[in-house]
């Protein structure tokens, strides 16, 4: 078997709240709390879960746009917490991000082929005439036209802003992009063009994909497997079939029969989930889902469960689950 291209081992980003005259860290948001994943070459893997359990915090540190407090990235077997200066400054052509909000992520001030054509100067890849050359080519890959090149974002709709945020990302050839609920600010027919564009662009280029959302439906459309995350842990993840067909986690099973289907004479029960998310600052202990879940008991608020395989390729960290499988 090939060695996954990005590998994430016991990933934790705590991040300090300070109080007092003198500011100091009295307590910590735990944002990721021991997060372990793989992602393999041409491979999507969702990540799926309710605002602010740490999706775009965990995006975020894989490209160390955010340094975390713990844990091991690796890209390529290269272990990317030690890279310093110039060797990090040269592996972030491989790895891009694309944001979620294509109307802030844009610099209104640069002309879209300056916007695109940035990283290739910055990486000294093109410049001149090849560089306009390849700009105009990039658009034309995600479906802009060339006139485009010497107009700014705000002459653009919504749609037209996120490719051309695509053709940015694109621009050093990455083999690597977090995409970071690049669809959630745009129209539903809107979203269904970018989603296949990212599946036209993954089978030429061979790119891998983390693409975070909180909409099952986009995420069952475009990922190979799908992680869930709930207060800053994995506590399934599961090939997304297998996901969507058979949810083993109390969790995961709430979060998809809210997901609204369009015939109503198929409408699923909904099961409803009590109590609000707990504070990130003061999580509770063990299964962190445990004041929420309805098969709760009283190892699950004392002990941990372990993120165990309960069927090939399907993990899952849940007491009530263990128990089951016994």
């Amino acid at each position: 078997m090939n060695q996954p291209l990005v590998k994430a081992k016991d990933l934790k980003k705590y991040f300090p709240v300070r109080s007092g005259m003198f500011g100091r860290a009295a307590l910590e948001v735990k944002a990721v709390d021991g997060v372990s994943f793989y992602i393999n070459e041409s491979e999507t893997l969702g990540l799926v879960g309710e605002s602010g359990c740490g999706k775009s915090t965990l995006g975020r540190i894989l490209l160390r746009l955010i340094e975390p407090s713990a844990g091991e990235i690796y890209f390529e077997d290269k272990d990317i917490i030690a890279l310093k200066s110039e060797a990090l400054r040269r592996m972030r052509k491989e790895m891009q991000i694309i944001f979620q909000d294509p109307y802030s992520s844009l610099n209104p001030r640069m002309t879209v082929g300056s916007i695109v054509g940035e990283a290739l100067t910055i990486h000294h890849l093109a410049r001149g005439k090849e560089k306009k050359e390849r700009v105009l080519h990039l658009l034309d890959e995600v479906g802009v036209h060339k006139d485009a090149y010497n107009r700014y974002p705000h002459e653009f709709s919504g749609g037209q802003r996120q490719r051309i945020g695509i053709a940015r990302a694109l621009a050093c050839e990455p083999k690597f992009i977090v995409c970071d609920e690049p669809v959630s600010a745009l129209d539903v027919s809107i979203q269904a063009q970018i989603l296949n564009l990212f599946l036209d662009l993954q089978a030429r280029r061979k790119i891998a994909y983390l693409f975070i959302s909180h909409d099952l439906r986009v995420v069952e459309h475009i990922a190979d497997r799908v992680a869930v995350m709930y207060l800053g842990k994995i506590v399934e993840l599961a090939k997304a079939p297998d996901l969507y067909k058979n949810p083993i986690h109390p969790y995961t099973k709430i979060l998809l029969s809210s997901v609204p289907l369009p015939d109503p004479k198929l409408a699923r029960k909904r099961t409803l989930i009590s109590g609000d998310v707990p504070s990130p600052i003061s999580p509770p202990p063990g299964c962190q889902f445990n004041p929420r879940c309805k098969h709760s008991a009283e190892i699950c608020a004392q002990v941990e469960p372990e993120f165990i395989e309960y069927e090939p390729g399907h993990f899952a960290a849940c007491h009530f689950l263990a128990v089951e499988k016994v």
